[in-house]
């Protein structure tokens, strides 16, 4: 059974095996594991966030969208159940988004469309369609995400952009469309094309995931790994003591393109494009059809993304030069282990630097909620 394992972020693991193999000898996760949250635990923790103040009730209702105790339940599974902790961190990040504008990034497109396509050109991220159960797609191409057309500031807000437009639109409509519940997605990392030169990437992609873990944890079922390279395995034995078990339990690795594997859990349509067919060219970006390529902002996904925050700020592409400007987030301290584990990454990723016919870097196994 291929089996769950996370990235350089945290990683959620869904109760169920698409393959019959082992390749890790990742063990049946315990109730521990996998962050069981009692009721008692979530009552405690309601009735200390009935007590905060208004401005942080208000943001609050841009987080939950309703559904207060599945919320609850994420954040106090990241703090494993210590009622304590769950509330420092709920309260610290209803804080950021005020001190940060969250609640009002979707009105803040980055313009002009043109500059904007350059940062889709180069952090590579997409919804390519939903699952039978319901649940959103994410593709990331790991390996070929380049970030290097704009600042870190605007790769900071495009992500945040892309968090908030799941959260609060897509992850609603999916719910109502099926009459239940659906707070999480699914996501799909392509690590073909991956370079040691990505390592410079480091720090960005820690900012990112920092963000993610502090903000928006437990927001993903399953990470699935797929065009892997024959020194990842190596590199896992080497990563997996620094991870949490939890952390170690939501990645399922992938043989080739993943394909096979993927169509038991979503139908044809819904496969990023470079599952779709075996071979050299399945990892690559399609030149002939940019509307199939997920990661392409003429992707029906990046359109209608960017139609919405146009339309939620009230301007359309200005006419004339348009001085560029991007949101400064205020970026989280990293985490000392985080830290810890990019310095071993980067130093074991090096020792590989001069191997024939090897031109991968853990460019983003950062996985993030």
């Amino acid at each position: 059974m291929l089996r769950n394992f996370k990235k350089v972020s945290i990683f959620e693991v869904k109760n169920r095996d698409i393959s019959s193999q082992k390749p890790f000898g990742l063990e049946q996760p315990t109730n521990k594991q996998m962050g069981v949250v009692t009721h008692e635990a979530i009552n405690q923790l309601k009735a200390l966030m009935d007590q905060v103040d208004e401005p942080l009730k208000r943001t609050f209702q841009n987080v939950h969208q309703g559904y207060i105790v599945e919320t609850l339940d994420r954040f106090l599974k990241a703090r494993e159940g210590n009622v304590a902790k769950a509330h420092k961190m709920l309260v610290d990040s209803l804080n950021w988004r005020l001190q940060n504008g969250i609640d009002d990034i979707l009105s803040k497109p980055i313009l002009p469309v043109n500059f904007y396509r350059g940062v889709r050109d180069s952090q590579l991220i997409g919804v390519s369609g939903y699952t039978k159960e319901g649940l959103p797609v994410f593709a990331i191409g790991v390996g070929l995400s380049t970030f290097d057309k704009a600042s870190v500031n605007y790769y900071v807000q495009s992500h945040i952009q892309i968090n908030e437009y799941r959260d609060r639109v897509i992850l609603p409509a999916a719910t109502k469309k099926h009459g239940r519940y659906i707070g999480k997605c699914v996501k799909v990392l392509d690590m073909s094309g991956l370079k040691l030169s990505a390592l410079n990437q480091i720090k960005l992609l820690t900012t990112i995931s920092t963000i993610d873990d502090l903000n928006y944890p437990e927001k993903t079922i399953t990470y699935y790994i797929v065009n892997v390279p024959y020194i990842f395995s190596a590199c896992w034995k080497v990563v997996k003591p620094l991870l949490q078990e939890r952390t170690k339990l939501k990645v399922q690795v992938l043989q080739g393109c993943g394909r096979d594997e993927l169509l038991k859990i979503m139908d044809y349509s819904a496969l990023p494009h470079f599952c779709r067919r075996e071979g050299s060219g399945s990892s690559r970006r399609s030149n002939n059809n940019t509307s199939e390529d997920c990661f392409s902002l003429d992707h029906p996904f990046h359109q209608e993304l960017y139609n919405y925050m146009k339309h939620q700020s009230g301007i359309q592409e200005p006419t004339k030069p348009f001085k560029q400007g991007s949101m400064h987030v205020q970026l989280p301290l990293a985490d000392p282990k985080k830290t810890e584990f990019c310095k071993t990454l980067a130093s074991e990723w090096r020792k590989f630097e001069t191997q024939d016919d090897l031109s991968i870097s853990l460019h983003d196994i950062k996985i993030s909620d």
